[in-house]
């Protein structure tokens, strides 16, 4: 049984020692090789007698970075993944919350790092040439750890401008990847096309897939998802079988109609999370991909990456909810009302989880770990933790889980509770808009969509198909069309941007009557 996810490098640089693990822009590194410069690192944290605390890795996603984050837990310790393009007073008000005395960054980074971080610097590429292994120093010290200590902590955006730091275990790793592993069928074979950023939870499944099954991972520069057609050349040069993207990716692929001149010819699993997947483009892939398997996983950071999964296997219509199905294993899903009661079938209720997956807390900040890691309220009888997710899901009669949006995305108008989701699903059924995303002016009390399309939106073709979707009380009172949908650092919609832009100019041609 593995407690730590080091048992799994082990095992897998014993089979493939000499097999590519990765691969980024600037080469490509063995098992062995990844095992032997993560001890390196790990030798160096030990000489500075540090045990159990977070050290910040601030680099880009290449090798390096992978080898300080298994280096880091050789060294009993946990890693944190730092954005280098974020705004310096944000990766210092990380650093505070960590309150940990070291980063880890490569000499591209260092000079930048220098300017704003008091912390002490370790530069990786010194590190690897200089230090020597002391492999009984890190066998004793991986002897003294369990499953229930921390792996990593991924800062996530915080209500209060904060950035909460989200504590996950090895076990839940553990558990994740086991279950990945026997759900995909994934193994040494398996190519693996990494899009997610390093400090997004996404990039868990790409990183210990490789550990796990001696799958090689190819680190995908950044850059490529702006160019689709040459994203898909560098996927076909690599021979990339498994995609785990955010839907965005595929649904730019989807708009440009990139299968019509080219298509990934070897690619045979594509897996999407972080935010709905809409049927109309999934259909896209499903028409001109037709022997790939399609996967939609759920979860929020907090309960290690995802917690339901749904392999589409039936027939979805473009303006169909896609499910986001049913509990990974060795996770439970409660799906509970606002009396703490279990909601039926068909009922909408808040999703619930429990289980290892659930994180540890958030680093540093009781108040908001207590907030949302509760008690299970329906056992009265011994201490139970479980994560409220705050998203609103539904059970159907396939007994299938249903997406409905976040809590904090309901909105109250005109007397009536709306989903913001479900009206952005409704005008991506109308067939008129690319992408898009509705946002609440609550100043003014109107509905504001925001569109992405080839043309301006036919305000009576879009209001005649919209009322096909949705009572009249739901229309956007607002629309706007962008150029170019804002997107964060995760590659999500940027909904905090948009919300920005209600105080536009509104004039005759945006204002639906």
């Amino acid at each position: 049984m593995k407690t730590n996810i080091t048992d799994y490098i082990k095992d897998t640089a014993f089979r493939f020692p000499d097999k590519v693990a990765i691969k980024d822009t600037k080469g490509e590194i063995s098992f062995s090789q990844l095992m032997e410069a993560g001890k390196k690192v790990a030798t160096q944290l030990l000489g500075m007698q540090i045990s159990r605390e977070p050290i910040a890795v601030f680099m880009p996603k290449n090798k390096e970075a992978i080898i300080s984050f298994l280096g880091i837990n050789y060294s009993g310790n946990f890693y944190v993944p730092l954005d280098v393009k974020s705004p310096q007073s944000r990766v210092n008000s990380i650093l505070q919350v960590l309150e940990s005395d070291i980063v880890i960054t490569d000499k591209d980074h260092y000079e930048q790092l220098k300017v704003f971080c008091s912390k002490v610097i370790l530069v990786i590429e010194d590190i690897l040439a200089n230090q020597k292994m002391d492999e009984f120093a890190i066998k004793s010290i991986i002897d003294t750890k369990i499953d229930t200590d921390p792996i990593y902590s991924i800062f996530t955006s915080g209500s209060t401008g904060t950035p909460k730091g989200v504590v996950i275990s090895h076990r839940g790793v553990i558990d994740y990847i086991d279950w990945a592993v026997c759900t995909f069928k994934i193994d040494e074979t398996a190519v693996i096309g990494n899009q997610a950023p390093f400090y997004f939870d996404n990039s868990t499944l790409d990183i210990y897939l490789m550990y796990a099954t001696g799958a090689t991972l190819v680190i995908i520069p950044e850059d490529l998802y702006i160019f689709p057609a040459r994203l898909i050349d560098h996927l076909n040069e690599n021979k990339v079988s498994f995609v785990f993207w955010v839907p965005f990716v595929l649904v730019n692929i989807a708009n440009l109609n990139i299968f019509a001149t080219k298509k990934p010819k070897y690619l045979r699993d594509v897996i999407f999370a972080g935010e709905v997947m809409p049927n109309k483009h999934l259909n896209y892939w499903r028409k001109h991909m037709p022997d790939c398997r399609y996967a939609n996983l759920y979860g929020p950071t907090e309960i290690t990456v995802d917690c339901t999964y749904y392999v589409v296997e039936r027939e979805f219509s473009d303006d169909e909810p896609l499910p986001i199905g049913y509990p990974c294993r060795n996770s439970d899903i409660l799906i509970m009302t606002e009396k703490d009661e279990v909601a039926k079938m068909n009922e909408q209720g808040e999703l619930c989880v429990r289980g290892t997956s659930i994180a540890l807390g958030y680093y540093n900040d009781w108040e908001k770990t207590q907030k949302v890691f509760v008690q299970n309220p329906l056992n009265k009888h011994y201490p139970e933790l479980i994560y409220r997710t705050g998203d609103l899901v539904y059970m159907n009669e396939l007994r299938e889980i249903i997406f409905v949006g976040r809590k904090d995305a309901q909105i109250k108008h005109n007397g009536y509770r709306i989903e913001l989701g479900e009206i952005e699903a409704a005008v991506l059924g109308t067939q008129l808009v690319d992408i898009c995303s509705v946002v609440y002016d609550n100043m003014n009390k109107q509905i504001v969509l925001f569109y992405e399309a080839k043309f301006e939106l036919p305000i009576g073709d879009f209001r005649k198909k919209m009322l096909g979707f949705v009572p009249k009380y739901m229309l956007p009172t607002i629309i706007s069309k962008v150029d170019k949908m804002p997107l964060n650092s995760n590659g999500k919609i940027d909904r905090v941007a948009l919300n920005k832009k209600v105080n536009f100019s509104q004039d005759e041609n945006n204002i639906l009557r």
